[in-house]
């Protein structure tokens, strides 16, 4: 740890059952579970999908999140159970609210070459965790800094306002540095930060981040620095949000608040029930994996 920034490295997970791609994963791991409402962050690519067979996630449920996709480079389809059919493409976000429940499929395109993005979920409010299934779509605007430039997908940074709808304060943008450039940020104090770097590596307030690590920084702060001590470009996506204040549970696609509504999430999806169904993806749902045999304890961040 320096400079307060706490460093945290990924794991390789596989993504999608049998005709799995290998993703990397920053969140949740055992020293932090959230970043605000931020609950998982995979990393993936860049991949040659001629090498890797791209992305192809048979039809999966998910329920008490919304999931946050965003492209580097490629192309994935995405089908739901709530009849939404979207293509995902670099620099334009794709929000899905689970609620009570949804099922989704996510396939590269046969255009796609070289697959690379973040997939990202964000954990609901109890209040809010049933809600109805919903689907957004947003692309927006670059914004020109002094050195960098910046994607604004969820919330607000440098003065660009997402006006997609999410259930707590968020932030998530896309940061590209020029070469050797240094920023200041201006951020909301209230807020905790994560920061992933995705090429080159990225001074955080002096800590140094390589690629695929995440850098986490603690509320307090109203500006965060970032300095990009190479030659060529770097990219990070900033994440941030208020310190979310319960614990979840967390098994396979679900997040819930005890092991007897993931038994029952499970119960729902394995006998068709609930999640509806994803129209036309060619190929089975992927079936539930066993639970353990010991309840799933809940989990949150250490205060």
């Amino acid at each position: 740890m320096s400079s307060g920034v706490e460093v945290l490295t990924a794991r390789d997970v596989p993504l999608g059952g049998p005709r799995s791609m290998k993703v990397r994963r920053t969140l949740p791991q055992r020293a932090r579970t959230l970043i605000g409402a931020w609950c998982f962050v995979d990393h993936y690519g860049p991949d040659d999908v001629g090498v890797s067979g791209g992305m192809d996630v048979a039809p999966h449920p998910h329920t008490g999140l919304q999931t946050v996709s965003w492209l580097f480079s490629g192309e994935i389809e995405h089908r739901d159970s709530l009849g939404s059919h979207a293509m995902v493409r670099p620099g334009e976000l794709n929000l899905m609210t689970g609620g009570y429940g949804i099922s989704h499929t996510e396939v590269s395109t046969p255009t796609t070459t070289v697959l690379h993005g973040v997939q990202l979920w964000v954990a609901l409010p109890d209040a809010d965790r049933r809600t109805g299934r919903d689907f957004q779509h947003y692309a927006p605007a670059p914004v020109a800094l002094d050195g960098a430039q910046v994607r604004v997908f969820l919330g607000e940074l440098a003065g660009s306002v997402s006006p997609v709808r999410t259930f707590t304060p968020l932030l998530g943008a896309e940061l590209v540095l020029e070469p050797r450039a240094h920023i200041t940020l201006a951020v909301d104090p209230a807020f905790e930060h994560g920061l992933l770097v995705d090429a080159g590596t990225v001074h955080l307030d002096g800590s140094p981040l390589a690629r695929t690590e995440l850098g986490y920084a603690a509320p307090g702060r109203d500006t965060l620095s970032l300095t990009n001590g190479t030659d060529a470009p770097a990219r990070a996506v900033l994440l941030g949000g208020p310190p979310f204040g319960e614990e979840i549970v967390m098994w396979w696609n679900f997040i819930a608040r005890s092991t007897e509504e993931i038994v029952q999430a499970r119960r729902d999806w394995t006998e068709g029930r609930r999640f509806g169904v994803v129209e036309g993806y060619d190929g089975d749902p992927l079936p539930a994996p066993e639970l353990p045999n010991v309840p799933l304890k809940p989990r949150g961040n250490r205060r």
